[in-house]
C-alpha cells in the first residue's frame, strides 16, 4: 500500500510512529511543514522536519516530544553568557549538530529536499520524509503589544509569549511564490490513501495545503483526517489560539468545515465529539489519544480502516479493527 501523510510536529510524529506498525511493508511519504522553519545562530532549523525524523529514527526526548534524547545545553548556556539573542529559543548540543549539516549543505546549493533525504540516511525513519517546499515560506503572527501592531515569527509567539498575545492574523511569507519540493505532486498521485494526523489545522496542514497545486492534487484521492480536538480543546499544543486568530471554533466539527469536502472524505473525531456531521464526509468517533504505541497504531488502523471502506464500500473491516 502506498500512504502519504501530511504532518506537523509532535501529534503528526507520534501518529506516523503508529502508522508504521499499523501498516508493515507500506510504502509511506511524509510531507512535512516547513512553515515553522526559522534561522537561528545563522543555522537553519527545521523544528517539524527533525521531530518527525526524531520521532522515527528513536532519538526523540520522549518526555518532551522534541528535541533530541540526553541532550545537554552547553552551547545555549555559553551564547547565554555572551548575552547573545534570543534566548527564548535554546538549541540543545547534539540538535546543533543536525543544523550545522542543514546549514551547510543549503550554502553549498542543495535544496532542502535533498538535505532532509541526506539527514534521513542516518536517522532511517522508515518514511520517505519531503518537505513541502524548497523554497522559503516562513510562517509569521500579526499582534499587537507594548511596541505596538507588529509581525513576529511563529516561533517566538509560540515560544516565547507562548500564544499569550492575540494573533491578529497569520501570514505564509513566500507562500504566494512557493512551490512543492519535488516528490510531493507524485507521491500524491501515486498515493493508495491519504492520512491528515493530529496536526495543527492551521499552522502546520493549513500551511503544507496553502503551498500551491498540493490541495488540488489531494481532492481527487481518499482522504481521511484525525480530529485534533477533542471534547472542544486541543488534543495538545494551542491550536486553539491559532483557531481563533483565522475566526474558527475549537471544536471538531468546524476543523472539519475548515478542510471541508472535497478535501476530506473521512474523519476520525473522540467519542465525545460523536454528533460531527458534514454531508459528504463518513463521520466516526474512536479513542483519540495516543499515550503509548499500542495506542497510536490503533488509532492508524482505523484510520486506515475507514480510508479502505471508503475507497471499497461493503468490503468489510480489516482483520485487527473489528467493532
Amino acid at each position: 500500500m502506498r500512504i502519504v501523510s501530511l504532518a506537523g510536529g509532535i501529534g503528526g510524529a507520534r501518529f506516523l510512529r503508529g502508522l508504521l506498525s499499523a501498516a508493515p511493508g507500506s510504502e509511506i511519504t511524509v510531507i512535512g511543514n516547513t512553515g515553522d522553519d526559522i534561522t537561528l545562530y545563522g543555522l537553519q532549523v527545521c523544528p517539524d522536519l527533525d521531530t518527525v525524523m526524531y520521532t522515527l529514527g528513536g532519538g526523540i526526548d520522549e518526555e518532551q516530544g522534541w528535541g533530541r534524547s540526553e541532550e545537554t545545553h552547553v552551547v545555549k548556556e555559553e551564547l547565554a553568557a555572551y548575552g547573545v539573542e534570543p534566548q527564548w529559543f535554546g538549541l540543545g548540543d547534539r540538535d546543533v549538530a543536525t543544523h550545522i549539516v542543514r546549514t551547510q549543505m543549503l550554502k553549498a546549493g542543495y535544496p532542502l529536499s535533498a538535505v532532509t533525504e541526506a539527514l534521513c540516511a542516518r536517522w532511517r525513519p522508515g518514511v520517505r520524509l519531503i518537505p513541502m517546499t524548497d523554497d522559503r515560506a516562513e510562517t509569521h503572527v500579526v499582534i499587537t503589544d507594548e511596541r505596538g501592531r507588529r509581525a513576529v515569527h511563529f516561533q517566538e509567539w509560540w515560544v516565547r509569549l507562548r500564544a499569550s498575545v492575540p494573533a491578529e492574523q497569520i501570514i505564509l511569507v513566500g507562500g504566494d511564490e512557493a512551490r512543492p519540493a519535488p516528490g510531493v505532486l507524485q507521491a500524491v498521485a501515486d498515493a493508495d490513501v491519504v492520512l491528515l494526523p493530529p496536526s495543527n489545522p492551521v499552522v502546520s496542514i493549513g500551511t503544507i495545503l496553502r503551498v500551491k497545486g498540493i490541495r488540488e492534487a489531494l481532492e481527487p484521492k481518499t482522504v481521511v483526517g484525525v480530529s485534533p480536538i477533542v471534547g472542544g480543546a486541543p488534543v495538545r499544543g494551542m491550536a486553539d489560539a491559532c483557531l481563533r486568530a483565522i475566526g474558527v471554533e475549537t471544536t471538531a466539527q468546524a476543523v472539519l468545515e475548515l478542510y471541508g469536502p472535497p478535501l476530506v472524505n473521512g474523519w476520525l473525531v473522540a467519542e465525545e465529539d460523536a454528533g460531527v456531521r458534514l454531508d459528504g464526509v463518513r463521520v466516526e468517533a474512536r479513542p483519540l489519544i495516543m499515550r503509548d504505541l499500542a495506542s497510536a497504531r490503533d488509532l492508524a488502523r482505523a484510520a486506515l480502516d475507514l480510508a479502505a471502506e471508503l475507497a471499497h464500500p461493503g468490503a468489510g473491516v480489516r482483520e485487527g479493527n473489528a467493532r
